[in-house]
């Protein structure tokens, strides 16, 4: 037996481990008044349980976007016959990839998401919802890969998940007093229990796990070594379309298009309906703002993905092809290029309209880094083409969106080439009803 769809999609996307120190331990305050640790759980309701994650802290925004949804389909299942267990969302903390100095720690899912919209696709609750202290994480399960997972031959997958000694958590577990103890997102957290743990297998394995254990608070480190269970089905849409982006950073994203981009829902015929529930279906007909939408990912893809990044002389000739063919003129850049970059690109598209989103600094401290680059790609959904980045969760993340308004599939799923011009067009996966 080969390895599943649901093993294989996005496999690239699940692993994009970047080596770089965590940035986010910045003290050992708590959410909840006159304590200095994080106890979670707070006042709930007689017999509720909380599902706890965490993952990798060196994963990206839009990595963990996609951790959350394969935890969210779980939940939504689950809950039909297990309506005690509530999904505690992780608070942000500052990323790697958050270069910005402003604070950035202890933030809710809701400055980001409209987190009462996820809550209509499953039973989720943000951290600073469980209010006072009630003690302690029951059990923590640390995942990890089986070391046999991807170095067979004849790889015959199974879900399968194993307990096993904790010899390589001692750098993120202590153990003193009779607890485990860690920094997580920021702040102390102790456990009764750690139970590292071999795992191979899609989220509803979980389901076998928390069936066996009668405690209430549970923990799953390191989620992102979960998979997707089914990826592209309809499961998979409805959480992806229930995660809509919080409204100041919609208005925000709405407020630059009309100014910058002459474009807006209404003009454009890019609005969806106000719930995700009442969306049926999409029609693909030819529409958006009049301009390009391009993510172009530079810095640590320079490195990692040299021959699928293209010199900016190249990127600007891409550019000026979509232009000519398109028959239109400005593009809006998304990038992590640098300033010389951007100026070197603009240069190069003389006759060209280049625009970026540039925030003040009051934006900034109000809509953090990952409030910006939703901001970003609320603008990209709404353009008429968009070229994005071999291999990055940002495009992913856009294109995504754009399935979610209806484009054609020719004006989303494109890609710049690097060194090879003739390139492979990124897979395409259509939205699910």
């Amino acid at each position: 037996m080969g390895v599943p769809q649901s093993v294989a999609v996005h496999l690239t996307e699940l692993f994009l481990f970047y080596p770089i120190l965590y940035q986010g331990i910045c003290g050992h305050e708590s959410i909840f008044p006159h304590h200095g640790m994080v106890h979670p759980g707070g006042n709930q309701e007689v017999g509720k349980k909380y599902l706890f994650y965490n993952v990798n802290p060196s994963e990206g925004f839009n990595l963990r976007r996609d951790v959350y949804m394969r935890l969210a389909v779980f939940m939504n299942k689950w809950k039909t016959e297990h309506d005690e267990w509530s999904l505690v969302l992780p608070p942000w903390n500052h990323l790697y990839h958050w270069h910005s100095d402003v604070y950035q720690d202890h933030l809710p899912w809701r400055l980001f998401f409209d987190v009462e919209s996820m809550k209509r696709f499953a039973p989720v609750i943000e951290l600073d919802e469980l209010e006072g202290e009630i003690g302690e994480i029951d059990e923590i399960y640390y995942l990890q890969h089986f070391k046999d997972a991807f170095s067979r031959k004849d790889w015959d997958w199974a879900d399968r998940y194993s307990i096993i000694p904790c010899n390589e958590t001692e750098h993120r577990y202590k153990n003193e007093g009779g607890f485990f103890h860690s920094q997580m997102w920021g702040y102390d957290l102790r456990a009764k229990e750690l139970k590292c743990t071999s795992f191979q297998g899609g989220a509803s394995l979980l389901g076998e796990v928390l069936s066996k254990t009668p405690n209430k608070k549970i923990m799953i480190d390191r989620a992102e070594v979960l998979l997707h269970d089914r990826f592209g089905d309809k499961s998979y849409w409805d959480c992806r379309r229930s995660m809509r982006f919080a409204e100041h950073l919609v208005a925000e994203a709405n407020d630059f298009r009309r100014a910058r981009l002459n474009s807006s829902d209404d003009a454009d015929g890019t609005g969806i309906p106000v719930k995700w529930e009442d969306q049926k279906n999409v029609v693909r007909n030819e529409k958006g703002g009049a301009y390009v939408c391009a993510h172009l990912r530079r810095r640590d893809f320079l490195h990692s993905r040299s021959k699928e990044v293209p010199t900016i002389a190249s990127a600007a000739k891409q550019l000026i092809d979509v232009f000519n063919r398109l028959n239109l003129s400005t593009v809006f850049l998304c990038t992590d290029g640098s300033a010389e970059e951007k100026l070197e690109l603009k240069k190069l598209l003389e006759g060209f309209e280049l625009v970026t989103y540039e925030p003040s600094s009051s934006d900034l401290r109000k809509f953090k880094d990952g409030g910006v680059a939703i901001i970003e790609q609320a603008i990209c959904s709404n353009a008429r083409y968009f070229i994005g980045s071999h291999e990055s969760t940002f495009s992913f993340r856009i294109q995504d969106e754009r399935e979610i308004r209806g484009f054609p599939v020719e004006h989303t799923f494109n890609r710049f080439c690097g060194s090879n011009e003739d390139c492979e067009p990124p897979s395409k996966w259509k939205i699910v009803f």
